[in-house]
């Protein structure tokens, strides 16, 4: 194994354990400082309070490196299937530790956050990273899949609301709803005509064909798929917005003691 393939096992390995250690250690500890009402939370609320804080923070990191790739790494973004894939593997070989971690806490803890879409999802991104990792083929399409991370911290928050009886027309929900989706919208549909139009000037070319067809089938069926998935998302989470646009005026967020919560 050359040095740079064990450099980029070690940086899985570590964000592996470093996702882990959040979740069991630095999570619980922030959160109790942050939002006392944490303590009041059933086992399986605090379970999945702590995995989607997890997941907020491996968005923000890989969402801001992808985008640091996207602006100012030449060589990916003038030859996306061979181009020097080098911050992208490590990017993806974080993704990859992070996965795992969620594979692992998934099935550890399935009562409170087993989700068979998910276990599906992350064995499908794992399958498709291997050949960024393995291969270095279709780095920039491979990075370009991980600005829809962008939108899982809205996402979250939603959910950090709802469990801490936030009204849905509070004026925090009202707020982190049109940006949930403005942001997925920006992300994950906005950007679709660049990914397709990127996919089409590579589709058929000596380049297409040198990708094992292993590779080719992961990223195309899978893009085409997950966009289909953001499309429906996208259409719930607009009608969503809109009815809570539509609901009234925004009303004062009640604290957790109005709402039967004692710290």
């Amino acid at each position: 194994m050359d040095p740079f393939s064990q450099l980029i096992l070690a940086i899985s390995v570590t964000s592996f354990l470093s996702f882990q250690w959040l979740f069991h250690r630095v999570s619980p500890w922030v959160s109790t400082r942050i939002s006392p009402s944490f303590l009041c939370l059933s086992d399986k609320q605090k379970v999945e309070w702590n995995s989607r804080t997890v997941s907020t923070f491996h968005a923000l990191l890989v969402g801001l490196f992808c985008l640091y790739i996207l602006l100012f790494d030449e060589a990916v973004n003038e030859d996306p299937v061979w181009g020097d894939p080098t911050l992208v593997k490590i990017n993806v070989a974080i993704t990859t530790g992070y996965l795992i971690s969620d594979l692992l806490l998934i099935f550890y803890y399935w009562k409170a956050i087993g989700d068979k879409f998910f276990v599906v999802h992350h064995l499908a991104a794992l399958y498709a990273y291997y050949y960024v990792l393995g291969q270095g083929t279709l780095p920039y399409f491979a990075n370009f899949r991980l600005l829809a991370e962008f939108s899982t911290p809205c996402v979250n928050q939603r959910w950090f609301f709802e469990v801490l009886g936030y009204p849905k027309s509070s004026r925090p929900n009202m707020a982190n709803g049109v940006a949930m989706a403005a942001v997925f919208f920006l992300v994950r549909i906005a950007v679709m005509p660049v990914y397709y139009s990127r996919m089409y000037s590579i589709y058929g070319t000596e380049d297409f064909y040198l990708v094992p067809w292993g590779g080719r089938f992961a990223w195309i069926c899978s893009s085409i798929c997950l966009d289909i998935m953001n499309i429906m998302w996208m259409h719930k989470i607009a009608r969503g917005c809109y009815r809570v646009l539509r609901s009234g005026h925004p009303k004062k967020a009640a604290s957790p003691q109005e709402n039967g919560k004692t710290d």
